[in-house]
């Protein structure tokens, strides 16, 4: 047992330590921003959004890493019937906290794995233990934030820099949200409609949330407005969808790992003397 152990802890713990390696800088690799001079290193992807229930809201958006660099929209107005069109300032890149959040939660793991390379000797169960839960940590809070959008009050959103970023500029009874669910990104449209200055009419302005509904309420520089209509729509980013699977399997190997070393440690703390 004592020479299995030894082996465990001097050649299986830095077998897995380069296959969680490997694997992260893969994940890595696909969340990396752009270089300055070097931007076709990452490609840029297209998406285009869509619903199945509804055609008010129709765009395209281009995705390079953790930037949205372009994104095109058609909203049709409830009241006019109209369709309106908004695109990026050129000058404009939406940066998406999400996917930057996790990139460096992925490479905080990734500099724990590298501060042991093959020349470090594990000497106890325990320290292999610490050093898998330190990455198990990194690895849930950057997969944590690609399954959790930030919650947002409707004043916040108002005055996002994102409603900063369309040519022509967003007129004032509209609002845009951009974020991050699993493997989706989702676009949020809320159109609003200002409540009469003097009305008392039940008003209850909302908290925070990731999808406002009709109805919810607000106010922003002494205006009150309600929310009349939500549209939602999202696109499939297949690279996403990898990058959560490259999780699923790393938070796997480390946890087999500890596993292994549990059943040793069992071993020598119940042996009979």
């Amino acid at each position: 047992m004592e020479e299995e152990f030894n082996w465990l802890l001097k050649e299986e713990v830095h077998a897995v330590l380069k296959q969680l390696q490997d694997i992260l800088k893969e994940a890595s690799r696909r969340f990396s921003i752009p270089t300055p001079g070097l931007e076709n290193q990452l490609k840029q992807e297209n998406f285009i959004l869509g619903s199945s229930t509804m055609d008010q809201v129709k765009g395209v958006l281009t995705l390079q890493g953790e930037a949205l660099t372009q994104a095109d929209i058609n909203l049709k107005t409830a009241k006019s019937n109209q369709v309106m069109h908004f695109t990026f300032r050129d000058d404009k890149h939406w940066k998406l906290q999400q996917i930057q959040d996790a990139r460096n939660h992925v490479n905080q793991a990734l500099q724990l794995l590298s501060g042991r390379d093959e020349s470090y000797h594990f000497k106890t169960g325990a320290e292999v233990n610490k050093l898998m839960d330190a990455v198990m940590l990194q690895l849930t809070r950057a997969r944590n934030r690609l399954t959790t959008p930030a919650a947002m009050t409707l004043p916040e959103l108002a005055t996002s820099g994102l409603m900063k970023m369309f040519t022509p500029p967003m007129p004032g009874d509209v609002m845009v949200n951009f974020y991050i669910n699993l493997s989706k990104l989702c676009l949020t449209v809320y159109q609003l409609h200002a409540m009469q200055p003097n009305t008392t009419k039940n008003f209850k302005p909302s908290g925070s949330s990731v999808l406002h509904n009709p109805g919810a309420m607000f106010e922003l520089n002494n205006a009150k407005f309600e929310v009349s209509q939500v549209h939602k729509v999202e696109c499939v980013v297949p690279w996403l969808n990898n990058t959560l699977i490259f999780f699923t399997i790393s938070l796997q190997l480390c946890q087999q790992l500890k596993d292994k070393i549990s059943v040793f440690s069992s071993f020598w703390n119940y042996r009979p003397f």
